[in-house]
């Protein structure tokens, strides 16, 4: 079978993932790449050996690039939609990055636009794929559990504690939408839908800003070494802009099921890199998944079921079985050739969760629970 040559629409930070993805995988190979910052482009055409004529500053010139034949998009959020929309209308499989839109009426008309395409697309909801996390799915589904009752999550980092820190593009509104909502929020809201399979019914969120003013990216200097991209302060003046995205949201959400979730996500986790963690409780059995990132990179599974362990309130690390494990990319590559299935997250997984960001929102302004439509 002829290998899938894929594009890559934004070379930053979160690209690193489809492009080893796809360097490792068998079915694909990485044949162009774009961004709109020429030196970032340069550095990365060089490191992956991309021919001149393949590197683009403009995304289109990529997505109608002949060569191309499908098209991940690791844009900035404020760019995800035009990009969708672009591939789509291209015909090109898509994969792209969470969350999917800046708001519920971009990612309607995309996932309009995905109908209407009627070619393969995923959503990068990264955590779908951590082996632990989908064994959690196995065990909920199967009922061992019994009735599920509760959810928890929480999602925390320490990226919003030091005020000194640069104001880059993820605390900037006009680029990013929101804060730690749609940044950590998202991941959290798609993990509790994949592992239950309910769906969303009501919503009650508390959003809010600590550090509301942070050093302007103009008194830095981006450049590249061989260790990849560094950043350094420019002169001993500080120049200070708004913060104008939150750095926590608290939310209570009921699932069409009757299960109750409720979950904190932050940015101001002191002594926290990437921590997260999904608590499933049942009237026979509950588990934990729980991953942090600066332990040992090992997501783990924690479970207590039966009446023997409930008594004992014993739980124990369980090891998840090898045919939970998979690779993000070489899933989607497995889509486009026709050997997909449920647990991967499609254009309208991303519009759900984008209709739940935006209610978050409509609730913390308005002082009220709101009602998703069905």
């Amino acid at each position: 079978m002829k290998k899938i040559r894929m594009g890559v629409v934004g070379v930053g930070g979160i690209s690193g993932l489809h492009i080893g993805g796809t360097l490792k995988s068998k079915d694909a190979e990485l044949i162009a790449v774009c961004d709109s910052d020429p030196a970032t482009l340069a550095y990365k055409g060089d490191l992956y050996e991309i021919p001149e004529n393949r590197r683009f500053l403009n995304y289109n010139d990529l997505i109608n690039c002949p060569d191309v034949d499908a098209v991940s998009n690791c844009t900035p959020n404020n760019v995800h939609f035009e990009v969708i929309m672009a591939t789509l209308k291209a015909k090109k499989p898509l994969m792209t990055e969470k969350p999917m839109t800046m708001n519920e009426a971009e990612a309607e008309q995309a996932l309009a636009a995905a109908k209407e395409a009627g070619v393969p697309t995923m959503i990068g909801f990264t955590y779908r794929f951590f082996p632990a996390l989908r064994f959690a799915r196995h065990i909920v589904r199967s009922g061992e559990l019994g009735e599920i009752r509760h959810i928890y999550g929480s999602y925390k980092q320490a990226g919003s504690t030091r005020k000194e820190a640069p104001r880059v593009w993820r605390f900037n509104k006009a680029l990013t939408g929101t804060g730690a909502l749609g940044d950590l929020g998202s991941h959290s809201l798609d993990m509790a839908r994949f592992v239950s399979g309910g769906e969303y019914v009501s919503v009650s969120a508390e959003m809010g800003t600590y550090v509301k003013k942070r050093v302007s990216m103009n008194d830095y200097k981006v450049y590249y070494t061989d260790e990849g991209r560094k950043m350094d302060r420019i002169g001993d003046e500080i120049h200070w802009e708004d913060v104008d995205v939150d750095d926590y949201s608290h939310m209570h959400l009921m699932m069409d099921n009757g299960i109750s979730t409720a979950f904190e996500i932050t940015r101001c986790g002191y002594g926290k890199g990437n921590y997260h963690r999904l608590e499933v409780q049942g009237s026979t059995g509950a588990l934990v998944y729980e991953n942090d990132a600066d332990e040992d990179h090992a997501p783990k599974l924690y479970i207590c079921i039966g009446e023997a362990m409930g008594m004992s309130r014993s739980y124990r690390q369980v090891d998840v079985p090898n045919t939970f494990k998979v690779d993000e990319m070489q899933c989607f590559f497995n889509l486009i050739n026709g050997k997909g299935d449920d647990t991967l997250p499609t254009i309208e997984d991303g519009y759900k969760n984008m209709v739940v960001l935006d209610a978050c929102q409509r609730s913390n302004a308005e002082g009220r629970r709101i009602m998703l439509k069905a």
